[in-house]
Formats: structure tokens, sequence, C-alpha cells
């Protein structure tokens, strides 16, 4: 089968002929892939970010976010057959450790990550298991989803987790509306009552934003702080959600908060430097944010299903994946990419 290989750090990944997957465990699942999500992740992955906590052997297989059809099931499989559409969950994890039990599958102490740990899913068929995969809902087709499988999922938790403190009368910010953010501002519309202010470098994004039911919007041009302050009377926003998490978002993140404020960090990439003193003096908070839970995916695919949060995409056949991360790099790509194998 076909499938996009990294061979080295600082290298693009090349598409070349690999071995198909093979069943070897009684959990195990086999998917057809109908779309993969790109992800700046992956852009980090090439970069090396991921080098030492990956710990993955080269060459192998990138793609994180995937939905397909289930070619094949290992004798224990109970949940789904054959032909079923499915959303899988970015993590094959194990189901007997604590973090399991309690349902934080992200946290899961023997987890394999397909994509950064081992072979993913920018190919024909991906190997993972049982506990990762969500029958979608009738009429959901894997392509328009594909990338709820980690960027809708990462900003459907963060925002799950803000809504509890976003009472009606309250702000928030969203700096970045780009493949994860056009998502969190839906999901902030869903679950919260909270006034949601956004602001990008891109007046593209911005439109984008306001499609997606953004209440404001500030083009980022050196004067978002003061902008931010003007439009919450001075006081700053209850929270910020960081999906950029680098080139100065972080530190603007902190100074857009009001006292006893939340910093959600949901982009990497840069350093947060905070003074002791200002987190004790003003009460904030920092609070990072993984990928969410396989409860998490199931009700945002019920959103999906509903029309409550859509993905804005863009598609590309698995061949063309340089000229997709060509896209993003440069920022002409607003929404996700999806790789869709022939």
């Amino acid at each position: 089968m076909k499938a996009v290989r990294l061979h080295g750090y600082g290298q693009r990944p090349v598409v070349e002929e690999v071995s198909e997957p093979q069943l070897t465990g009684p959990l195990d699942v086999i998917v057809r892939i109908g779309g993969a999500g790109l992800c700046r992740t992956d852009l980090h992955i090439i970069e090396g970010q991921w080098r030492e906590k990956s710990n993955v052997e080269l060459p192998y297989t990138l793609g994180h976010e995937n939905a397909g059809w289930v070619q094949e099931v290992g004798g224990a499989v109970t949940n789904v057959e054959p032909g079923d559409a499915v959303i899988v969950h970015p993590l094959v994890t194990c189901g007997l450790c604590r973090a399991c039990r309690a349902g934080d599958d992200m946290h899961c102490e023997n987890s394999l990550f397909p994509g950064i740990s081992t072979d993913g899913g920018f190919a024909e068929l991906l190997k993972t298991n049982a506990r990762a995969v969500v029958r979608l809902p009738d009429g959901v087709e894997p392509k328009d989803i594909a990338a709820h499988a980690d960027a809708g999922l990462t900003a459907y938790h963060a925002v799950k987790k803000a809504a509890r403190i976003l009472y009606p009368g309250t702000t928030a910010v969203v700096i970045g509306a780009g493949g994860l953010g056009h998502i969190g501002i839906q999901s902030l519309k869903v679950l919260s009552a909270a006034r949601v202010i956004v602001l990008d470098r891109s007046e593209g994004s911005l439109e984008l934003a306001r499609e997606c039911g953004a209440d404001e919007t500030i083009l980022v041009d050196g004067s978002e702080i003061e902008a931010v302050r003007e439009r919450t009377g001075g006081r700053g926003a209850e929270v910020v959600l960081d999906f950029v998490g680098e080139g100065g978002a972080l530190g603007d993140s902190i100074a857009m908060l009001r006292e006893a404020g939340t910093h959600y960090v949901i982009g990497y990439g840069g350093v947060l430097s905070v003074p002791a003193i200002d987190i004790i003096s003003s009460e904030i908070n920092v609070v990072g944010n993984l990928v969410g839970t396989y409860n998490d995916l199931a009700e945002l695919m019920t959103l999906a299903a509903e029309g409550r949060v859509t993905l804005h995409t863009s598609t590309y056949p698995l061949d063309a994946v340089n000229e997709a991360m060509d896209d993003l790099e440069a920022g002409r790509l607003h929404g996700r990419g999806i790789l869709i194998p022939a």
C-alpha cells in the first residue's frame, strides 16, 4: 500500500510502497482510511520537536487524525465490524491502567500514538484497536470529520473545561482562528453563554471566525492587547484560549486576562515565561490541554452529525502531501487539510 513516510528529521516525507498492517491481537482493528487530517504537529515532528518524546524508529508513517471504514477486526472485537464508518481516537490505549479506568484515555500509561510513536494514517490502511474507534452516525462521511480526531477533539476538550467558568456575561478570547481555532469557536457557542472575541493575523481567518459564530474579531497588528482591554471595560477576559502557542501569543494571552482569569494553552512551539509575582498578585491560572477523551470524541461526533460543529477543509490526494504542507506552512490553508488515499 501507499504511505507517507518520514526518513529523517529536517527532511520532507516521501510517498512509498509499504506492507499492509496485519492483525496480531484479539482487539486489533484495521481501518481503511477515508481521510487523514494534516496538523501543524506533523510539521513539528518533521522539525524534530517530538524526537525525544516519541522515541520512534525511522522511517515511519505520519498521520494522527484518521477516519475511514473498518477493514478487518480481531477475534475479540464486538463494538464494530467490517464496513462500519469510524473515526479513530488518536491513542491506542490499554483499558487497564488507572487513567483508562477513570476515562482519561489520553493519559494511558501503556498507550501507542499512531502517527507519532508508531505508524499512522497517512496511508491506505491504519492499525488501531477496538477502544479507539467511534462508529460514525449515519450520513457522516469520514473525509468530512477526520480532523476532529485530534484538532476537533483537542479544541472541544479545552472548551469543555473552560465552559465550566464561562457563565453569562463573561468573555472568552480565542487566539488563532485556523485549524483548531475555528472548531473551538463553534464549541464555545454550543457549550457556553460567553461573548467570543477572536484574534488572528489573517483577514481570511477572521472571516471564517465570523462564519463560525464569533461575536467580535480583532486583526492582530500590535494593538490587540489594548483592543481586548478596551472591549472588556479595562478588566480583561475571564478566559483566553490560545490555539497558537508561539510567536508572542503566549505573552499576549497573559496580558489579556482579567484577575483570576484562566489561560488555556492549546497550541505549542513557544515558551511561556511569567514572573511568579504576576501569577500570585493576579491569581491567574495557566492550564495545559492535551487531546480529549473517547467520550469527548463521541460527544463531538454527535455535534457534527447535528451540524452544530462543522469543519472547514481542503482536500489533497495522498501524493500531494508536501503541497499540503507547503500551504499549511505558508498560511494559505484556512481550516484543515485532509489527505485522501486514491
